[in-house]
């Protein structure tokens, strides 16, 4: 399995000390990714060795996050990273753009899932302009599947980007989407995949939960913001 690296993180998974393991590879070519080093990172990992670095954090983790990247690219070893901590008794968070609407119910129907970050980019039929690619119905399918199933929680989160968001983009997308919480991310302007979002400047802070706010009646569930200044925000 190709694996860019591990961190220990105590906010990818509200609540929960975390193992963050960032698969490489992504067939997306999202404008703002920030992990642009995984795209064609071809580092390989042996399941024993994602076994030992998970076993060997265990004592002090609540939960085992698999990012990226997107990870389902590689879901046959997520199923084996996943079975392992299930038999050790942690949790487990997928993040996800949500292309693979399959390949999560299969992770469903196995019962390897307690939360799911789902990255909706825009609204479902804009998804070109983002992320080169019109995947959004793919997306749209797979916050419905992760939605049938109640043992799941699901969070969906967008990346604002001054100039590829706009305000009645985010109203739009919030009527589009169902889920427990919806978070609203800060765009950071470092290390993105197109140099051209290097001169944009980055959101507001107080700007983006105004907006949070704004929307905040419109979405069945919690809503949250994520800035650098300010962590993350429950609205």
């Amino acid at each position: 399995m190709y694996i860019g690296g591990t961190i220990i993180s105590s906010v990818e998974f509200h609540g929960n000390m975390s193992l963050v393991i960032f698969m490489s590879g992504c067939p997306l070519a999202c404008r703002y990714c920030h992990n642009v080093e995984l795209l064609e990172d071809d580092t390989e990992w042996s399941l024993d060795q994602v076994k030992s670095e998970i076993d060997s954090s265990a004592d002090f983790l609540d939960a085992v996050v698999v990012s990226g990247g997107e990870p389902l690219v590689q879901t046959e070893a997520i199923i084996e990273i996943f079975k392992h901590v299930r038999e050790i008794g942690l949790k487990t968070k997928l993040d996800t753009s949500g292309i693979y609407p399959d390949k999560i119910q299969k992770l469903l129907d196995l019962k390897l899932i307690d939360y799911v970050s789902l990255d909706v980019k825009t609204t479902f039929s804009k998804y070109r302009k983002i992320t080169g690619t019109n995947v959004g119905f793919n997306v749209k399918k797979s916050m419905e599947i992760i939605n049938s199933d109640s043992d799941v929680h699901l969070e969906l989160r967008t990346t604002y980007v001054p100039t590829l968001h706009t305000k009645k983009d985010i109203y739009n997308l919030v009527d589009e989407i169902e889920g427990d919480v919806y978070t609203i991310q800060q765009f950071r302007n470092k290390n993105v995949l197109d140099p051209a979002l290097e001169n944009v400047e980055v959101p507001n802070p107080h700007d983006l939960r105004k907006l949070a706010e704004e929307i905040k009646p419109y979405f069945d569930g919690q809503v949250k913001v994520k800035s650098a200044e300010f962590g993350e925000q429950i609205i």
